[in-house]
């Protein structure tokens, strides 16, 4: 039988330890928009945009786990696009929840962690901080050519990796920061690493990578967060018994 809502969004924060992990200020993790269904079908994307949200409910889902929700900067009107996500899943009586940092810094199941695994890496250490959140990002231990290993990466995410080349050209302990963490540059090389694997970066951080001797690779802020929100769908569906699908709306950023 299907699982109540209710039910799974307590194991889904106790699994991901909302009440713990702090976040961005505005962003609220969590259930954003409660349904009235029960849950058979979890539906999984990086993104909660209107595309997406429609798609989700072509497919049946009862709940959207979005690794990126709806709220960011504090109250806003429910006018426009903002109206029209809402409105369609409360029209559809589908619940919608979001995992921001809770998910990137999971030890089992978060971002951070599978894209290591993608690349066969185990990770050695912790690295990085947020306000009180520490061990925001893993460090593991390629020993291999940063050419080699941005093919390797390249393979992971499933599209092209742009290559800061700062470093050595040799890649002993990489960084990795799934996202947008191109100002973490300083923070992996005072951390021991000589290369670090993100997203996306602005564009100071191409000098900020050379000063700083470091070899960073922009891997696309859309493509290293793929991971987390399709395991944790997975694994929500397998304990409640339901079907899991995963929303594929990739941005090319």
């Amino acid at each position: 039988m299907p699982a109540e809502l209710g039910e799974v969004v307590r194991w889904l924060d106790e699994r991901l330890e909302i009440g713990r992990i702090e976040d961005y200020p505005g962003a609220l993790n969590g259930l954003q928009v409660e349904g009235t269904r029960e849950v058979g079908r979890i539906g999984a994307a990086v993104d909660a945009s209107e595309r997406t949200i429609h798609e989700a409910l072509e497919r049946g889902c009862d709940l959207l786990l979005a690794h990126h929700g709806l709220f960011w900067e504090g109250p806003s009107p429910l006018v426009g696009p903002a109206f029209r996500k809402i409105g369609a899943l409360v029209r559809a009586g589908a619940a919608l929840y979001s995992a921001h940092l809770p998910l990137d810094v999971h030890p089992e199941i978060g971002n951070n962690v599978l894209l290591a695994a993608a690349l066969a890496m185990p990770v050695t250490a912790r690295f990085g901080s947020y306000r009180s959140l520490q061990g925001l990002g893993v460090l593991v231990e390629p020993d291999m050519a940063r050419e080699i290993l941005r093919e390797r990466v390249a393979r992971a995410v499933g599209r092209d990796v742009m290559l800061i080349p700062g470093g050595t050209g040799h890649v002993s302990r990489l960084a990795i920061v799934t996202g947008s963490a191109g100002s973490m540059i300083a923070e992996a090389a005072e951390a021991g690493a000589d290369a670090l694997l993100t997203g996306e970066g602005n564009h100071h951080t191409y000098h900020a990578a050379l000063e700083a001797g470091l070899d960073v690779l922009y891997a696309g802020h859309y493509a290293t967060e793929t991971f987390g929100v399709r395991a944790l769908a997975e694994e929500a569906a397998g304990r409640f018994g339901a079907e899991s699908t995963f929303i594929d709306v990739p941005t090319g950023l």
